[in-house]
């Protein structure tokens, strides 16, 4: 039978906390020598990350709030609300975007591999916006994804 039972794991001392975008990012997890990271990230009301693709797959478990989940089919770009509880597969190289058009902010946990990691870390700030992405602060974005093999499809 299986145990029910949650373990606390304590706090990383390598743990990072940064901002891209307006969203705070933290590292919850890194299995060092492979591809897998958790990160939280917590989106405030009016936060958004525009269209884009790279080549590896991500797993958002949302945690709370609701977000908008954009992202390309066969069909054409499939657009849905995801709220706590659930769980958004995003394939590799699929364009996706989210943004919390809401009044709460809203938080979810990302499954992703290093070089998604290191991109979030390249375009991260130590500090919180004040005000929404300067040019500056969307041209360092851009470099980064530039350098990690993202395409921003849509800013």
């Amino acid at each position: 039978m299986m145990s029910n039972s949650f373990v606390k794991a304590p706090a990383q001392a390598s743990a990072k906390v940064f901002f891209v975008l307006g969203d705070r990012i933290e590292r919850r997890a890194r299995l060092q020598g492979n591809w897998l990271n958790i990160f939280d990230v917590t989106v405030p009301p009016g936060s958004r990350t525009p269209l884009h693709q790279h080549a590896s797959p991500e797993v958002f478990r949302i945690l709370e709030g609701r977000l908008t989940i954009r992202r390309a089919t066969a069909n054409g770009i499939d657009e849905f609300e995801a709220t706590a509880g659930d769980i958004v597969r995003i394939e590799a190289k699929q364009a996706h975007a989210y943004s919390n058009t809401g009044t709460e902010t809203a938080a979810f946990a990302a499954i992703v591999d290093s070089g998604m990691a290191e991109f979030l870390e390249a375009a991260g700030s130590q500090e919180p916006p004040k005000t929404a992405p300067s040019a500056e602060t969307m041209d360092r974005m851009k470099a980064a994804a530039n350098a990690h093999g993202i395409t921003i499809l849509a800013a």
